[in-house]
């Protein structure tokens, strides 16, 4: 049974990794599983991370959160925002569950991640158990450069390979002042012109979506550059639920009709020619596609981008293959902290 008070269980996480190390029986860790279908299946015993939950420390006055993680990431948001603060990547959730460990480990980022940056850029410090039985801390709780190697943002989208993170401390930002959104009738050739060229300009946009249709844009800041913006770009004003409706894949694109992928491409990478139905998102560095073709990640890698799968059982290899430098640097740094293998074996890659 969860247990649905603040609680520092990491004493008996801990005491599970310790019998599993004894034993080698490999540990599949999970939060609410919101995110569970992303990756290759993962056998072994459960290590769930709901029961060690709560804010450990929050002043606004510090831009600083520090969360257990089995912490509901709606309890943390809801913290903030009750101080007019806010996770500028905008994490999605994909369920009502989702933990703030969960949305680090798979650090995954919402439409304002161009311009505000990624969940690894708001990453200041982690607690982890290691594969030795140890617990770990990399980072602190203050906004400073880290000389060296930064492992609190490598765990950052291991997907759990690495440990089990078992506290975080990020950055938070206030709430943007003034927030409106706009639909400009434009096709998406145009639109990728258009973001190229605002892109080098001082303009207050926050995200940037092109369903096929119509070029969705969304302005925060200071009234007088917001309302200066919506005047030079004109459009119709719509609800900003879109956004948060595109970050939870609830927009009717996300339908389940065919399997769906995720590209990452350089900036300012034109309309590519891909079988399926495409949504553009992140101003154009991120693609969504909806196809049965078996060659979405040679053509992401041929223009310089990587492809993840979201739909689960499609393919073996969901993440980009690596190449072999990548790989064996993975493999050694797995070997580092979880020399046993113990932590979500093969997740993310076969090899690792």
């Amino acid at each position: 049974m969860i247990e649905h008070a603040d609680c520092d269980a990491s004493a008996l996480l801990l005491d599970q990794v310790n019998r599993a190390r004894a034993d080698a029986t490999p540990l599949r860790i999970q939060g609410s599983n919101s995110k569970a279908f992303l990756g290759r299946e993962v056998a072994g015993e459960v290590l769930d991370t709901r029961a060690h939950r709560g804010i450990v420390h929050y002043d606004p006055t510090e831009l600083v959160i520090t969360a257990r993680a089995g912490t509901p990431l709606r309890e943390l948001l809801a913290a903030l925002d009750a101080a007019g603060q806010q996770l500028s990547c905008e994490p999605p959730a994909f369920g009502d569950d989702a933990t703030v460990g969960g949305m680090v480990a798979t650090g995954l980022s919402g439409p304002r991640r161009p311009w505000a940056g990624s969940v690894r850029d708001f990453v200041l410090g982690t607690r982890l158990i290691s594969g030795h039985g140890t617990m770990l801390r990399f980072g602190g709780e203050v906004m400073k450069n880290v000389a060296g190697y930064d492992l609190s943002r490598l765990l950052t989208g291991s997907f759990g390979c690495l440990g089990v993170i078992t506290e975080v401390s990020l950055k938070v930002l206030p709430k943007p002042r003034h927030c409106l959104s706009l639909r400009l009738e434009l096709d998406s050739t145009e639109a990728l012109a258009k973001l190229v060229e605002w892109g080098r300009q001082p303009l207050p946009i926050s995200a940037a979506s092109h369903d096929g249709h119509c070029l969705h844009l969304r302005l925060e800041g200071g009234e007088g550059s917001v309302s200066a913006a919506q005047q030079r770009f004109g459009g119709e004003v719509i609800d900003s639920q879109y956004w948060t409706d595109l970050n939870e894949q609830r927009l009717a694109f996300f339908d389940e009709s065919l399997p769906l992928w995720r590209l990452s491409l350089p900036n300012a990478t034109g309309p590519l020619a891909l079988p399926g139905e495409q949504l553009i998102d992140w101003g154009g560095a991120q693609r969504w596609l909806k196809t049965t073709a078996d060659t979405v990640q040679a053509l992401a890698h041929e223009v310089g981008g990587h492809a993840t799968c979201y739909s689960h059982g499609t393919t073996d290899r969901p993440f980009q293959p690596l190449a072999p430098a990548l790989l064996r640097y993975h493999r050694q740094l797995k070997a580092r902290l979880d020399p046993l293998g113990l932590f979500n074996p093969g997740r993310m890659y076969p090899e690792v």
